[in-house]
């Protein structure tokens, strides 16, 4: 089932689910600048059972859309399974695929007994990925970390409970809860996973450009990379790492580039989520500006922007 979400004879390059970032407007422009797979936020089971409006629109999705795959928590094998169920239902043929949040370290979701928390119960996350496999009809991965903290760093035994249990392919975060995103991703973790389990492992963590890409892939023998904070006001990153892995030559978007980007990114935003999504989008709009002149002005400038006419003016 792994077949159609990863390209022939070359690693994949995926964008990462990113609460508060990985909305369908940023999907859409990833998807563009080369991403193979792309991934909504995470999304609650429980919010789906409940009928949440705000929960379903973080899979919004229109018309004319590429199929992309959905990032689900929870730490109850039968809400998952029943969330699973509504997934498939409301997107159809735009669901690729569903990941199962296993590594997420914020604490509101690891004290819930979710995301990161469930490192710390192999058997009850082999559970949680046998329901959902046993339920969908698109491909199950699941993503998680080295561990829950130094002490407890169990990711290969993590991998092959999944694997056991069902799962199509895996990411592997290379800090444990612990390290939320400080210090180094631990690419011989990484490395341990691959060898350890028969399906695809994506590596995560520390890849921002293509240099990062291409050292985690030759370290790790992963079958793809998974690009967060990297992408960040740089959707561009994608294209640059395809590039390196197609031995293409690569030119770097300049500022009138990157400037029409962002402007578009609002634009796009702004038609989506109306007026209101400005103040959303500053976070997105202030990465953009990274090695920018004059960016702490221009930063200060846009966080206080309500308007798209306003923003076009601020950037000149």
């Amino acid at each position: 089932m792994t077949m159609r979400l990863f390209p022939a004879g070359r690693p994949a390059v995926c964008l990462a689910p990113m609460a508060g970032f990985s909305d369908r407007t940023f999907r859409i422009l990833c998807r563009e600048k080369g991403a193979d797979l792309v991934f909504s936020e995470m999304i609650s089971a429980k919010g789906l059972l409940y009928g949440s409006d705000k929960t379903r629109a973080l899979y919004f999705t229109r018309e004319g859309d590429e199929p992309f795959s959905v990032q689900l928590f929870g730490s109850e094998p039968e809400t998952v399974a029943r969330a699973v169920r509504i997934l498939e239902n409301d997107l159809g043929k735009k669901l690729l695929s569903i990941d199962l949040n296993m590594g997420c370290p914020a604490p509101k979701i690891a004290s819930n007994g979710d995301g990161c928390a469930l490192m710390l119960d192999p058997a009850l996350a082999g559970r949680i990925v046998a329901a959902a496999v046993g339920t969908a009809h698109v491909p199950i991965s699941v993503k998680f970390r080295k561990g829950w903290d130094a002490a407890h760093e169990n990711a290969v035994e993590f991998a092959r409970v999944c694997q056991e249990s069902g799962a199509a392919f895996l990411t592997i975060h290379g800090r444990t809860r612990e390290q939320m995103y400080a210090g180094k991703a631990d690419r011989a973790c990484m490395a341990a996973v691959k060898r350890a389990v028969g399906i695809p492992v994506i590596a995560n963590g520390d890849v921002h450009d293509a240099k990062s890409a291409l050292d985690v892939l030759r370290e790790t023998g992963c079958d793809g990379v998974m690009i967060g904070r990297g992408a960040l006001g740089n959707p561009f990153v994608f294209e640059e790492v395809r590039c390196a892995l197609e031995g293409r030559v690569y030119t770097p978007p300049d500022w009138d580039e990157r400037r029409e980007t962002a402007l578009r990114h609002a634009q796009m935003a702004l038609y989506e989520k109306g007026d209101h999504a400005i103040v959303e989008l500053r976070k997105h709009l202030a990465f953009y500006l990274r090695g920018a002149k004059d960016a702490a002005k221009l930063r200060t400038r846009v966080n206080a922007c309500k308007t798209l006419e306003e923003l076009r003016q601020i950037w000149g």
